[in-house]
Parts: structure tokens; sequence; C-alpha cells
């Protein structure tokens, strides 16, 4: 099995090099389209080894760390090439497999930039070539970080995601796609800075960089300033990742010109990085360090929920101009807010949640991105006012199944029981009900109560744009033509979103008997 995980990282990376040979030939339309093929190629065999590593872990024994291969690496710096997957990183390498996947086969009818495969050759276009090869290098910095096992090798995975996204959202992106791409990197490479100096603090005083070994010493060694010092460091910089309010304003506007399969891997993958670390290293490897932040982190959490909520809220409402893209982006930084309060609270309920939000955002703000990148294509804009207008979508009518794709989407993102949604967001409100020992609970009462307020906001809110996009304006005559409706291509791309999303609201465990007993063990001493 190690070889599996290590397969898994190693054929996105020769897919990569393999762009940069010359053997797609010289008509450029024609490498284009067989350098998407390939992209299809590899990430489908990823896809499937990712499945095989799934099926050949030991569900019997989430806890223990599996497939590990543990060699050195940098023997002065103290750093090993150390790999392995549990019951808490098993779940994010999957769901990032079958996102590339995905996003791969949409990207082979319908280029970045809402630009067709077949259409006509431009010599000003984007090199279809230089797209894959991105594309494939960012999947290996996103399967990275959820294998790795040391700190620096995290930090280097980390930081192998940011350039690929950085071109993806520049130079395929729309609107005003570099001042959003510039604002992107400097946000995250800073936030990389600060967690790498926490990184570097831990390693220094400990004398490794393993985080398995700093996972069992549980915080022995270092010092309570040195934890408060690192963790503080650590969880700033996951934090722009993840992102916790007042840390997000970075993402807005990426999504908002990122090309839509850059806004899927952005917020499904991308955004789980930070939560990832936060669980991986804080809980386990500075615990005391992180129970004297948790009040902070979980008042942060409450109110980023609130904040992402009203903020939707403003660009939901008829006149305002709000463009669906920037609202989904919004929406993201109130669910990453309820995986922020249940790590918050210390609590193997909380922590478990907070997993399963991860996953189920991933899944069902996926599906939105995608839906929406469909609306645009067919209009030219993702601005709320034109879709509910005369112009507008009112998709019931004109394109039925997007506007029914749409709609379960978007209460899934509301937390209808039965989907997804709901599960993460109960658990982290019961962890913060009951939150660990040390943890003032009449304050994290008061985050569930805030984070309660958050969920019938965000009701509010996605229900308000069903009704106008899929209903459209009342106000105004509603059209008669119809509309290309769902295509081969996104049946294909957007249905196994759509199952999993279902097939993880009625069936929880899938998922829960995977991360509790890692959770335990993590929290208990790794």
């Amino acid at each position: 099995m190690n070889a599996v995980l290590i397969a898994l990282l190693v054929l996105p990376l020769l897919g990569a090099a393999l762009t940069l040979a010359p053997v797609f030939g010289p008509d450029r339309a024609v490498a284009d389209r067989r350098a998407l093929r390939l992209n299809s190629v590899v990430t489908g065999a990823v896809f499937l080894v990712s499945v095989a590593l799934a099926a050949g872990f030991d569900h019997g024994s989430p806890a223990r760390m599996q497939a590990t291969t543990d060699v050195s690496w940098i023997p002065a710096l103290h750093v090993r090439f150390h790999l392995g997957v549990d019951g808490v990183s098993l779940p994010l390498i999957v769901l990032t497999a079958l996102l590339t996947f995905l996003c791969a086969l949409y990207s082979e009818k319908r280029l970045p930039g809402g630009e067709a495969r077949d259409a006509a050759p431009d010599e000003h276009r984007p090199s279809g070539q230089a797209f894959v090869g991105l594309f494939l290098l960012l999947e290996v910095g996103m399967l990275a970080t959820f294998a790795v096992l040391d700190l620096l090798l995290f930090f280097l995975a980390f930081e192998i995601v940011l350039i690929p996204m950085y071109f993806l959202i520049a130079r395929w992106g729309s609107g005003a796609k570099t001042p959003a791409a510039n604002r992107f990197i400097l946000y995250t490479l800073l936030g990389s800075a600060v967690m790498l100096l926490g990184f570097l603090l831990i390693g220094s005083k400990a004398g490794t960089f393993d985080m398995q070994a700093l996972a069992a010493a549980h915080g022995h060694g270092l010092s309570h300033t040195t934890q408060v010092i690192a963790a503080l460091a650590i969880m700033v910089g996951l934090a722009v990742k993840a992102p916790g309010w007042p840390l997000h304003s970075w993402l807005p506007d990426a999504h908002t010109a990122a090309p839509t399969v850059g806004s899927v891997l952005l917020a499904g993958v991308l955004l789980k990085m930070g939560t990832y670390g936060l669980v991986r290293v804080l809980l386990p490897v500075v615990p005391d360090g992180t129970a004297t932040l948790a009040p902070y982190l979980g008042a942060f959490a409450a109110v980023g929920i609130v904040y992402g909520s009203l903020a939707c809220l403003a660009l939901a409402r008829p006149g305002s101009k709000g463009d669906l893209k920037r609202l989904i982006a919004y929406s993201s930084v109130g669910h990453m807010g309820f995986v922020l309060l249940g790590i918050a609270s210390l609590t193997p309920v909380g922590v478990n949640g907070a997993l399963f939000a991860n996953i189920a955002h991933g899944l069902i703000t996926g599906l939105l991105f995608f839906v929406v990148g469909a609306l645009k294509d067919r209009y030219g804009t993702a601005d709320l006012d034109t879709l509910s207008g005369a112009t507008g979508a009112a998709l019931y009518g004109r394109a039925p199944r997007i506007g029914a794709l749409l709609a379960f989407a978007a209460v899934a993102s509301l937390g209808l029981p039965g989907l997804a949604g709901f599960w993460g967001e109960l658990l982290a409100m019961f962890g913060a009900f009951d939150p660990a020992a040390g943890l003032s609970r009449p304050a994290f009462v008061t985050y569930m109560v805030l984070a309660g307020l958050g969920t019938l906001l965000t009701a509010a809110y996605l229900l308000i744009v069903v009704k106008r996009v899929c209903m459209g304006d009342p106000a105004q005559p509603a059209p008669v033509d119809r509309l290309p409706d769902l295509r081969p291509y996104e049946a294909v791309s957007w249905t196994p979103l759509a199952a999993l999303t279902l097939v993880a609201g009625l069936w929880p465990a899938l998922l829960l008997g995977l991360s509790d007993p890692a959770v335990k063990h993590l929290l208990g001493g790794g």
C-alpha cells in the first residue's frame, strides 16, 4: 500500500513533466486537445489509485497510520520523507482525486474562460498544454499536503499549490483577474511564512519535524510559552487558507475571477488544507497552546459564520448587482466558520463535525461552482440582477435540469436534513454546546447560538437565490425561449457530486466511522 500512496503522487508529477515535452504536435488546436485528453487520463488514473488506496485501507484500524513510507531525506535538518494516511486524511485524498478528475473531464469540453474546445484557434489564447501542466502540478501539491507526515514537507506541499493556482486565476480567469491573483498569492504567502516560523520553533525545540513523533509526545518537551507562540503562528498561517474571518478578504475576489475549475478546486480542496493542518498539527503537537487559543478561534469562527451570511444576504437582494460566484465565495466563509468552531471545541464530537463539514463543503460547493460556471457560459455573466431579470434565467422553465441541480445544491448547502451539509454543522454546534474541559462553556454556548443564527441567515439567502434565479423576477415578463439544458459532459462532471451529497447525508457513518477513532487518537496523544 505504500507503493500505492507513492504512485498517487508520482502519476500527476510525471503527467505535468510530460506537458513540457514536444510530443503533442506543432498544430496548436490539436496539441491542446491532446493535452486535455492527457489531463483526463492522468487524473482518472490518480482517482482509480485513490480508490485502490481506500479499498486496501484497514477500516478496522482507522486511527493507525497506514501505507507509510519513512526514509531520511535531509539528515542535517532531521527532515524525513514520511508519508501515510489515516481516517482523517483518507477521505480528503479521495475527495481531491475525485474533484480534479471531474474538473479535467469538464475542461476537456469547456476550456477555462468559457471557450469551447472546438473554438477557432487563437494565438492569443493561453496554451492548453500550459494549463494541463499547471493543473497536474496543482494536484500533486494538494494530494501531498494530505499525505505527508513531516512539518517541512507539509510546508513544501502547501507552497507547491500556490503558484499553479496563481497562474490559473491570472491567465485563465476573467474580469479583474490579475489583481485577484496578486491578492491571493500575497495573502497566502504571508500566511505560509508565519506558519513556517511556528514549524521551525517546534522543530528546534523538539529536535524533530516528524509529525507522528511530535503527536506521540503530545506537547511533552515543549514549554507552555513555546506551545502558545507556535500555536499562534501556525493558527494564523492556516486560518488565511481556511479562510477564517478576518483573514478571508482574498477569497471573494479570487473566486469571482477564477475559471470554473479553479473555483471548484479552490473551494473544494485548497480551503480544506488549512483546516486539515489545524487538526493534524495543532491538536496533537501543541495541545496546551491550542487550548489557550481555542476560545479566540471559536469567537472568530462564530463572527465569520454571521458575517459571511450577512454578506451573502446583501449580495442576494435585488438591485445590489451581486455576483453569484462572489456570493458562493462569501458563503464559504460562513461554512468554514462551522469547521473552525468544531475544531475550537477540542472535543471528538466537534472535530468529527469539522472533518465531516470539510468533505460536505467540498462536494456541495464544488457542485455549486460547476452550475454557476454553466450559467455564466450561457449568459456571459453571473450578475444576479441579470439572471433574475427579463433576460435572466427563470431556470425551471428555460433549463429545468440545471435549475433542479442549482436548487438541490442550495438546499444541501443550507443544511437540509438528509443531505451532506446537515451533519457537519450539527456536530460542530454540539461540540460548542459542551466544549472540552478547561474551556468556558458560557462562551462556547454563545458561539453556538451565533452559529445557529448563521444557519437561519444561510437558509434565507440561499432560498432568495433559488427564487430569483430559478423562478425569475416576478416584476419582469417571463422569458419564453429555452436555453441549452444539461449537456452530457456537464452531467458526467456533476452527477457524482450530487450523488455523494445524498449518500453522505443518508449514511454519515461512512465518514464518521473513519474519522472518529483517528480524532480520539489525535486528541489523546497521537
